[in-house]
């Protein structure tokens, strides 16, 4: 029997016990050795022949990973480990490090119960690091921490073992300040600690590595390891503590099985009736209750078509299984059920029980976040990313002929990967994508034309703007075209933590409204106003504040949908509305229905959102990014004058090693071809990382000048609405 058929059967015997399954993921900010441990991780599980193979980055399985020396797909794979006399299935999902791919990294954490972070031992815990961290604990998944490169503090920076332990415990206690501060509320403890396990150290690269329980049980100091590293006798360090078993003998024993985890996350990830038998069957992981899948992923097969990977939550998915998905009629047949074996997809002849993540085909209406089911059934929460699209460029097929080719190819970019976001023009052949960052993009237009074989020429970046007042408005009347209809609604502010419960998918109309309100509350809304929320788009809310109006609720649908034109369309330059409290606080509307349909009470509504959202001082937001720049002193000048000259600011300059490290901020727009720019003026001696960080209120000085290049861009009108007079 070959290796890797014997493995696969492995791996079919322990998915019928649930108590002997990790389901875990690894994350870490960009670089930081992720892919390279989980390539250690397949050497070491047997699924590598050759160990020399094992910094090859063997889950980066596209040939623009392999180019660019970055993950971009998250990469799913099965494997066995013994631990104490038993046998274990470690179902891993290796994340993007790429803050542009950290979409990825969302729909991932979903899917598992135990997050493996990574960092770098020199350079710290960095943004993403934060980022995934908080990706991870919103969804309940409990971390570990490997320090990696430790190495480099050795042999490189030259450090001795009090300076090396003082800088490898600045790193855990970092991490341990971001997990305190994201669970404070919580009734558990998940900080990571030496003494407790979760922390091991290592070099990814020479396959090595060490924690307190490893070094107890091989009697191996932190010493002897040193001087070993030193001696460069890495192989014979390899031999005596190897980085697979270390790390693997953490995850089993310091992560949750699916029975332990699910009945934690299952009332935190799903909204429905906890009386319900499938409430009961999800939470005990049981194999015979109703069949729950969550897609987490979807992937494209050049022979199976879509294949959709997700958690099996209860129940099993078998071959030929006729499945409801969420939001959509009917239902879907299974035409394959398998598992995911270093990179390449094993189908199986058998289902794949609850507690385990699988890979199937046949569910062509499934997107990532779909809920799969034998019943119909509440959806699970949707899996919300935190950052959302900042650039956008135009799309356009170089022949005609391959535009429809086009347009399906763009449809099913947008249904792989729910951050980014896809508008066509069926009948112009312009379409427009919006995505995470200028690498995000640029890499999707890439495969378009390699994957796709379809020519392409795009246009120029653009950088999505936001609009959002600064003031409350008064209230405002709106008329409908046939004068029958007239709303009256004011907008004001929304408070930051307000928008911020939003943006986290913490408060959301999909909710029971008691919990919601009580989101609301905690977040700063006074309890009468929680009490009327009609809507929530995007981070605005709706409020009805009317008493008793006659035919209202028949007509309340069409108030929403003119509301939502006017928030997808501000009034200084058709960008999106962020963060405002929008009140109706009376309606006068004509008894006849005939009057009140969509063509008048939509405009109607509208107008009432655009007068108030000017009344209140709308202004201009641009996306702005967090900065970090490493580089030689001689170049410190150089570097800092590159975000300077950006209209950035430099917040911090500190000495990191041999290293200048540069920390700042500045405009998206500024920061498009800063790649080419920095590369050149430091003669490619400088690394660097940016991290999206939210929007800012772009200066008085700039705001009337960036509106009308939009409305320009758009095709809009140049003047300004009337009442805009306090630009």
């Amino acid at each position: 029997m070959g290796r890797r058929k014997k493995i696969v059967q492995e791996c079919e015997t322990l998915m019928d016990r649930p108590d002997q399954i990790r389901n875990i993921a690894i994350a870490a900010h960009v670089d930081h050795g992720k892919t390279t441990l989980t390539d250690n991780l397949l050497a070491g599980a047997g699924m590598i022949a050759d160990e020399g193979e094992a910094t090859k980055l063997m889950m980066d399985t596209e040939e623009d990973e392999q180019e660019r020396g970055i993950t971009i797909d998250a990469a799913n794979v099965s494997m066995t480990h013994e631990y104490e006399g038993t046998n274990n299935l470690v179902n891993l999902i290796d994340t993007p490090g790429h803050v542009d791919f950290g979409g990825d990294v969302t729909r991932a954490m979903r899917a598992v119960d135990g997050a493996l972070v990574v960092v770098d031992a020199v350079e710290g815990a960095m943004p993403q690091t934060e980022t995934v961290l908080r990706q991870s604990l919103r969804e309940g998944v409990k971390p570990a921490l490997f320090i990696n490169k430790v190495d480099r503090l050795i042999n490189e920076l030259q450090e001795g073992p009090q300076e090396m332990q003082q800088r490898l415990q600045d790193v855990i206690s970092d991490v341990n300040e971001l997990i305190r501060g994201m669970t404070e509320e919580e009734d558990y403890d998940w900080t990571v600690s030496v003494e407790d396990g979760t922390v091991a150290f290592g070099s990814a690269l020479y396959k090595w590595g060490v924690s307190l329980p490893s070094m107890e049980r091989t009697g191996i100091s932190f010493g002897e390891v040193m001087e070993m590293e030193r001696d460069d006798d890495r192989q014979g360090l390899h031999e005596r503590t190897p980085l697979s078993d270390v790390v693997l003998d953490m995850v089993v024993e310091h992560f949750p099985n699916p029975l332990d985890a699910q009945p934690r996350r299952i009332p935190r990830i799903w909204r429905g009736d906890d009386t319900l038998d499938v409430s009961e069957s999800m939470q005990q992981v049981d194999r015979d209750g109703n069949t729950v899948l969550m897609v987490t992923d979807i992937e494209m097969d050049p022979h199976a078509g879509e294949v959709a990977i997700g958690r099996v939550f209860s129940g099993s998915v078998e071959k030929g299984d006729e499945l409801y998905v969420s939001g959509t009629a009917g239902k879907s047949r299974l035409q394959s059920v398998g598992i995911y074996m270093g990179g390449e997809r094993e189908e199986l002849d058998r289902g794949v029980p609850a507690g385990n993540i699988a890979a199937v085909t046949g569910l062509a209406d499934a997107i990532a976040g779909s809920t799969v089911s034998d019943t119909e059934m509440t959806p699970f929460e949707s899996i919300e990313h935190i950052s959302e699209p900042v650039i956008t460029k135009s799309v356009e097929a170089t022949n005609m002929d391959d535009l429809p080719k086009l347009i399906e190819t763009l449809q099913q970019v947008a249904k792989e990967d729910p951050t980014i976001r896809v508008e066509i023009n069926e009948d112009t052949g312009e379409h427009l994508i919006s995505g995470q960052g200028e690498l995000h993009l640029e890499v999707i237009t890439q495969r378009i034309r390699d994957n796709q074989g379809i020519p392409v020429h795009t246009g120029e970046p653009i950088v999505v703007f936001r609009e959002s007042v600064q003031e409350s408005s008064d209230e405002v009347e709106g008329i409908s075209p046939n004068r029958h209809n007239r709303f009256y609604i004011s907008v004001e502010p929304l408070g930051q933590d307000v928008v911020e419960t939003i943006q986290l998918g913490e408060a959301t109309m999909d909710m029971p409204e008691l919990e919601r309100r009580e989101a609301l509350q905690e977040a700063g809304m006074d309890k009468e106003t929680s009490q009327n929320v009609e809507h929530i788009h995007g981070t605005n809310v709706f409020i009805d504040d009317t008493k008793g109006i006659q035919h209202l609720n028949e007509t309340m649908e069409l108030v929403v949908e003119g509301l939502e034109e006017a928030l997808n369309d501000g009034p200084l330059a058709a960008e999106p509305v962020q963060g405002s409290l929008i009140r109706l606080h009376d309606a006068r509307l004509h008894e006849d229905t005939i009057h009140r349909g969509p063509a008048q009470v939509i405009p109607a509504t509208r107008e009432a959102v655009h007068r108030a959202l000017i009344d209140a001082e709308i202004m201009m937001l641009e996306p702005i990014q967090d900065v970090r720049i490493d580089v030689p002193n001689a170049y410190m000048g150089d570097a800092s004058g590159e975000i300077q000259g950006r209209r950035g600011r430099v917040d911090d300059m500190y000495q990191e090693g041999d290293l200048m490290v540069i920390e700042g901020i500045a405009p998206v727009e500024e920061m498009i071809g800063f790649s080419s720019d920095i590369r050149s003026a430091t003669e490619g001696r400088a690394s660097w990382n940016t991290e999206n960080a939210g929007f800012r209120v772009m200066s008085d000085t700039l705001q009337r000048d960036q509106i009308m290049d939009i409305r320009e861009r758009k095709g809009m009108k140049q003047e300004l609405p009337s009442s805009i007079d306090y630009f």
